[in-house]
């Protein structure tokens, strides 16, 4: 542990040794004080967060395994996780603010009409198929439907099955940009 002077300052405040935790504090703080300002952009919650992590590296030290890495590594670990929870909770606090609940979702009319006209020239496109060809598309893509089932329903091979899709969908297409 003496080539990592933090993992033998976290071993000694597993031990509750408070002059360790001093050294620890003024040894690696500023690090840390500067991961939490980069993570959170605000100064007064980095602050608290720094004191939050601390607390947790004060009550969790003799969690810390210096085989598993360095004593600044598992720090900023703590720093980073604290940080990202904090993220979360403003994000969750953002998204409960009750403006979705008064937002109109409905659509407006102009936007109505646009897509009743898109579903009145797609139903018009579906009549230049061949019926079957037309039933076989809404299967596979309104329905669900695999190639195998579709081709089980139809009994015709898979290949054929996917000729018939493939060759339907470049009608509806070239139907629809007429």
């Amino acid at each position: 542990m003496s080539s990592d002077p933090i993992a033998a300052l976290i071993a000694r405040c597993a031990a509750a040794d408070r002059a360790a935790f001093r050294t620890l504090y003024r040894d690696s703080s500023a690090k840390l004080m500067g991961v939490l300002l980069r993570m959170l952009q605000e100064r007064a919650e980095a602050e608290d967060a720094l004191q939050e992590v601390y607390t947790r590296v004060w009550l969790r030290a003799g969690r810390y395994d210096a085989a598993k890495g360095r004593g600044m590594t598992w720090l900023i670990a703590i720093a980073r996780n604290l940080a990202i929870d904090r993220l979360r909770a403003r994000h969750e606090d953002h998204s409960d603010d009750g403006l979705d609940s008064v937002q109109d979702t409905t659509p407006r009319a102009e936007t109505r009409l646009i897509a009743k006209g898109e579903a009145k020239r797609m139903a018009d496109c579906f009549e230049t198929l061949d019926p079957e060809r037309a039933e076989v598309v809404k299967g596979a893509y309104l329905d669900g439907f695999s190639y195998l089932d579709l081709a089980a329903q139809h009994a015709v091979p898979l290949n054929t099955m996917r000729t018939w899709l493939r060759r339907s969908l470049q009608k509806l297409k070239e139907c629809l940009e007429t």
